[in-house]
C-alpha cells in the first residue's frame, strides 16, 4: 500500500516532521513494505519557514534591517542558490512578536524592514520569491515595504513622506523612477488566507488595526488614510485594490504586494503544497494522513487539511485525520471530505500531559486505523 503522510504541526507538541515519523511508525508495525511518503506542510502560519526550508533546501540569510519602529534588527530569510527561490516572513522584521505590548501603534510602524528583506533577495538573484504576510504590527498599506524598494510616496508639495500609517492621507503621488530593477524579472507570490477588503468596514484598519494598537478614532484615520492611498494607485496603476479580495491583509501589504510587487495573492497552504509538489506526489496512493492539534470548523476553512482534502477530492483518495482534539460533528465530517477522524488522546489526561505523550499516543493511533485496513 502506498501511504502520504501530511500533517500540519501539533502546536507544542510536535512538529510536522515528528508527526510524520510517528505515523510511520505505527503504519509499518501492519504493512511492513509500505510505501510511505512523508509531506510535512503548513499554511502560513507558525513553522511554515521550517517546512519550506525543507522543500526550498535553502539556508537562512541574516541581515540587519529597520523593525517596525525603524530600529535596527537582525532577521533571516531562506534562500536557495540552486533554485533562486526566496521565503520571506514578513512578521521576522515587521511582525508584532518584535514589540512589546506598550510598543504597538500602527499609527506608526513601517514595513520598511520586509522591503529590505526583499532587496537583498533581489540582490541575491532570486527568480521567484515567496512572501508570507501574517502577524503583521503594521497598517502602512505596504508603503514602507515598496519605499525600501525604491518607490517614494510623495505630499501635496511634492515632498517625501515617511512611509507610516498615519501618513498614508497625506499621499498624493508615487515616483517609481527609482524602483528596484530586478522586481519586473522577479516572480512574487503571497501566502494570503485572509479575503479583507482593503478599506471599510471589512478592510484592514477596522478588522485587525485594534491589536496592533489603534484608537477608535485612530481606526477612522488609518481606514480614510487607505482609502486615499487606493485612489492614488487607481489613479497612477489603474489597479482597483478595493474589488481584490486580500488586499487588506496584513495592513494592505497584500494590495501593496500587488501593486507594487506585482504579485499574486495565494493561499498559504498551496503555495506549501506547490513547493512539496503534492498534487503530483499522491498519485496512486492508497490512503493520505494528516492531522493538526485541534481539528474544529476553522480547520474546514483554508487550513493545511482543508488543503489536504482538496487535492485529495480530485484524485478519489481516502483521508484520514488524526488529531490531537475533534470537534467536529459526523456531519461536518462527511460534508468536510474526511473518511476516518481519529482523537489520539488516550484514557483521562491533563492538557499538558496530553502534549507529552503526543509521540506515543500517535503511533497507537496510527497502529489502530492500519490495523482496521488489514
Amino acid at each position: 500500500m502506498k501511504f502520504v503522510i501530511a500533517p500540519d504541526k501539533f502546536k507544542g507538541s510536535l512538529t510536522g516532521f515528528e508527526f510524520c515519523d510517528a505515523v510511520a511508525e505505527g503504519l509499518q508495525m501492519v504493512f511492513k513494505d509500505a510505501e510511505i511518503i512523508n509531506k510535512p506542510l503548513a499554511d502560513g502560519g507558525d513553522g511554515t519557514m521550517e517546512v519550506a526550508k525543507y522543500y526550498i533546501n535553502g539556508e537562512k540569510i541574516t541581515i540587519t534591517l529597520s523593525d517596525p519602529l525603524f530600529r535596527p534588527i537582525n532577521a533571516s530569510y531562506l534562500y536557495s542558490e540552486e533554485t533562486k527561490i526566496a521565503y520571506i516572513e514578513m512578521a521576522e522584521a515587521s511582525g508584532l512578536k518584535l514589540l512589546g505590548d506598550d510598543e504597538r501603534n500602527c499609527m506608526i510602524t513601517t514595513t520598511s524592514g520586509t522591503g529590505e528583506l526583499i532587496y537583498d533577495a533581489l540582490d541575491k538573484g532570486a527568480k521567484e520569491i515567496i512572501l508570507g504576510i501574517g502577524g503583521s504590527a503594521t497598517n502602512d498599506g505596504g508603503m514602507g515595504m515598496a519605499n525600501a524598494l525604491g518607490y517614494q510616496f510623495l505630499d501635496e508639495h511634492g515632498k517625501e513622506l515617511v512611509p507610516i500609517g498615519q501618513n498614508l492621507s497625506k499621499v498624493k503621488s508615487i515616483d517609481d523612477s527609482n524602483k528596484h530593477v530586478r522586481l519586473k524579472e522577479v516572480k512574487i507570490k503571497v501566502a494570503c488566507d485572509v479575503t479583507n477588503h482593503f478599506y471599510g468596514l471589512n478592510g484592514a484598519a477596522y478588522i485587525y488595526a485594534a491589536q496592533k494598537g489603534a484608537s477608535e478614532n485612530e481606526i477612522i484615520v488609518l481606514n480614510n488614510g487607505l482609502h486615499n492611498l487606493a485612489e492614488v494607485i487607481k489613479s497612477n496603476y489603474n489597479i482597483d485594490l478595493q474589488k481584490i479580495n486580500g488586499a487588506g491583509a496584513a495592513g494592505g501589504v497584500g494590495g501593496g504586494a500587488l501593486t507594487f510587487l506585482d504579485g499574486e495573492l495565494i493561499s498559504g497552504i498551496n503555495l506549501i503544497k506547490e513547493l512539496a509538489d503534492f498534487d503530483t506526489t499522491i498519485d496512486g496512493a492508497d490512503w493520505i494522513i494528516t492531522g493538526e492539534g485541534q481539528l474544529d470548523e476553522q480547520t474546514l476553512s483554508g487550513k493545511t487539511i482543508d488543503g489536504v482534502i482538496t487535492s485529495a477530492k480530485i484524485k478519489n483518495i481516502p483521508v484520514a485525520a488524526l488529531c490531537g482534539s475533534v470537534s467536529i460533528s459526523v456531519n461536518q465530517q462527511n460534508k468536510f471530505g474526511l473518511t476516518y477522524v481519529s482523537s489520539i488522546v488516550r484514557g483521562i489526561s491533563t492538557l499538558q500531559e496530553a502534549m507529552n505523550n503526543s509521540h506515543e499516543n500517535l503511533v497507537n493511533a496510527t497502529y489502530n486505523f492500519a490495523s482496521l485496513l488489514k
